[in-house]
């Protein structure tokens, strides 16, 4: 077998961990609160339940995706095109936050307001973009894609930062 089928071998094997240890932990939960709540309830608690596989599994992959990012240095091209892609999806982090905000202060049944609701789907996926931006820009070899994968890592934490003190109420953005 050659060095690059082990190390894709390696990657693949813990990102197949990774979904395991989700897939437990989330068939753990649901036998913890099966009842009749969670009958009547299903929708809200499926997606409870999706929530909380995504958070374990992000969590449970940092290492193959460390090991996977750490393969990768050699490839020049590798890091100009995945800092540009991380440029561009935190501009729709930033672009959501912006409608979001806007649409909380636009009338009822407009179209922002409507853009406001669903933008609200994008603020779900910062906390997992954030750390593999980090972690992106950790990685790096490039002293450009270093600092540009860690300048989209500040703007999903700020978004982020932004929706949870408007979510808390401790800050009325408006």
């Amino acid at each position: 077998m050659s060095r690059a089928a082990v190390k894709i071998s390696l990657v693949l094997a813990g990102y197949a961990g990774a979904f395991l240890v989700a897939a437990a932990v989330v068939a753990m939960y649901v036998a913890s609160t099966s009842g009749p709540d969670r009958q009547l309830y299903g929708a809200m608690y499926d997606f409870g339940d999706s929530l909380l596989f995504l958070a374990v599994f992000g969590a449970a992959a940092v290492l193959p995706t460390g090991a996977a990012l750490f393969f990768l240095r050699p490839y020049r091209s590798f890091w100009r095109v995945i800092s540009v892609a991380a440029l561009a999806v935190a501009a729709t982090g930033l672009a959501a936050l912006v409608a979001y905000l806007a649409g909380r202060t636009a009338d009822p049944g407009s179209g922002l307001q409507a853009w406001s609701a669903v933008s609200v789907l994008r603020f779900f996926a910062a906390p997992l973009f954030a750390p593999i931006f980090l972690l992106s820009g950790l990685f790096a070899p490039i002293r450009t894609s270093r600092i540009t994968l860690l300048a989209a890592t500040s703007v999903e934490a700020a978004v982020l930062a932004c929706v949870a003190l408007s979510w808390s109420g401790l800050v009325p953005l408006r």
